[in-house]
């Protein structure tokens, strides 16, 4: 297959308490012959179409949705409520609880479509956290759990740390303004470098068509609320994702969140020259072979 040929995406809408959730689909295949249904949840700062389906000139592959799409998997996004296309009206910060309720309404839809599959899921950042308390929540439609830049605790995150210091000023609105110089600060905060110039200025392009602002809840929560998920609830294979310098979770509180972990098809791996929002750095191609590999797992033969 010709790697440069463009995929056409196909959007969709579903519906969770009443409120408009956006996906967005990619496949190069027959769906019903795919690889595996993979389900990307996006973070707290940017909606999933920027952060998946990026395309930027001289860099080949920047959409992780087509990378995978090219190999033979079904690939959807959705915006949590609050975010890029979604619904934006409801009176609520939109807490992490909130996008694990969206991660299984885009799970469902996707259901009504492709059947009842276990999806292969992964979420970055706060979407990790979503990502891993629906997997907590509805075991049964997760085959694979990624979790990239997975915070549990919070002890020892130098990002948190001073995140927490606009707590109040976090908590006291449903919503907070983004702008570019906040998009280049993500790139910037942990490791100036791992990213290149020219790749976060389409990416904040893009995200700043979709959003000038977005929801509090998972600030607040990443902030205040710590742990909001169970590991020994999460019966999924589990790959925990750490860039070298991101700043978001010490290894020490990912390695304790590993250990309780309880299938023993597990992994953890550091993602070396990687800060924060791991497509977007220079060494995106490590991160893909680092999910597909993953993803590709061959089931166990034999488990004792």
């Amino acid at each position: 297959m010709n790697e440069q040929a463009p995929l056409t995406g196909t959007e969709h809408w579903t519906h969770k308490d009443g409120v408009k959730l956006f996906l967005w689909n990619k496949c190069a295949v027959d769906p019903a012959t795919s690889a595996g249904t993979i389900l990307f949840v996006h973070g707290s700062s940017m909606p999933s179409q920027p952060t998946f389906d990026l395309h930027v000139p001289r860099r080949p592959d920047s959409s992780v949705m087509e990378w995978f799409a090219r190999r033979g998997y079904d690939c959807w996004a959705v915006d949590m409520e609050g975010y890029g296309r979604s619904e934006k009206t409801r009176d609520n910060n939109a807490p992490i609880s909130y996008g694990a309720d969206d991660c299984h309404a885009a799970a469902s839809y996707i259901a009504t479509l492709r059947g009842q599959r276990p999806l292969l899921v992964y979420g970055i950042s706060s979407g990790a956290l979503r990502a891993a308390l629906f997997a907590e929540r509805h075991p049964e439609m997760v085959a694979r759990l990624a979790l990239d830049a997975m915070v549990w605790t919070g002890q020892g995150s130098p990002t948190l740390a001073e995140r927490r210091k606009k707590l109040p000023e976090f908590a006291a609105k449903n919503r907070r303004p983004i702008d570019r110089a906040f998009m280049h600060s993500i790139f910037e905060r942990d490791h100036p470098g791992a990213a290149e110039k020219s790749v976060v200025d389409v990416f904040a392009d893009e995200v700043l068509k979709l959003d000038d602002s977005v929801p509090t809840g998972t600030y607040v929560d990443m902030c205040s609320r710590l742990p909001v998920c169970d590991p020994e609830k999460i019966a999924a294979p589990t790959l925990i994702m750490r860039g070298q310098w991101d700043g978001i979770a010490s290894i020490d509180d990912l390695i304790e969140f590993f250990k309780k972990l309880p299938n023993p098809d597990k992994q953890f791996t550091v993602m070396p020259g990687v800060s924060h929002a791991s497509f977007q750095q220079k060494n995106y191609r490590l991160v893909y072979h680092i999910l597909a590999s993953f993803f590709s797992q061959p089931e166990p033969v034999y488990r004792g």
